[in-house]
C-alpha cells in the first residue's frame, strides 16, 4: 500500500502542473464590431468584472497557499512522551515517534490546506470570467 503522504503530495504536483481550467472565454463580434471596438468592449468588460465581482485574476493567481494550523509535531511529540512513558518507560523513545507522527500530519495537511486554496482560487477566476462573458454578450457579442 502506497504511503498517503506520499499519494497527497503526487495529486498536489499533478494540479498544480494542470493549466487552470478558468481561461478567458472567447468573444466574437456578432453584429459586426470592428477590432477597435472589440478592444474598447473586451477592456472594459474585464474592468467591470473586476469591479463587480471584486476578483482580480492577477491577483488571485499569485495568491500563496495559507499555511494553516501548525504545531503538529510538538503535539505529536507530547502525545508520543505520555505514550511512551506509560506503555515502555521511555518518554525519549516515545517523543521522537510521536514527533515522526506528527511531521507526518503536519505534511498532510499542508498537502490538503494547498489542493483547497487552488480549488478555491480557480472558482474565483470562472466567477471573474463568467461576469466578463455575461457583459460581452450584452455589447453584443458571441463568446464561448
Amino acid at each position: 500500500m502506497r504511503n498517503p503522504t506520499h499519494v497527497a503530495v503526487i495529486l498536489v504536483a499533478i494540479a498544480l502542473a494542470m493549466p487552470a481550467s478558468a481561461q478567458k472565454p472567447s468573444a466574437y463580434p456578432a453584429n459586426g464590431q470592428d477590432v477597435q471596438q472589440q478592444g474598447q468592449d473586451d477592456a472594459e468588460c474585464l474592468a467591470w468584472a473586476r469591479q463587480s465581482t471584486g476578483i482580480d485574476p492577477a491577483v488571485a493567481a499569485a495568491q500563496p497557499a495559507p499555511t494553516g494550523p501548525q504545531g503538529e509535531r510538538l503535539r505529536g511529540a507530547a502525545r508520543g512522551a505520555v505514550v511512551g512513558e506509560v506503555v515502555a518507560d521511555d518518554a525519549g523513545a516515545g517523543a521522537a515517534v510521536g514527533a515522526v507522527a506528527g511531521g507526518r500530519r503536519a505534511r498532510i495537511n499542508k498537502a490538503a490546506g494547498a489542493q483547497q486554496a487552488q480549488a478555491a482560487n480557480a472558482q474565483s477566476i470562472d466567477t471573474y470570467y463568467r461576469a466578463y462573458g455575461a457583459c460581452m454578450q450584452g455589447r453584443g457579442y458571441t463568446v464561448k
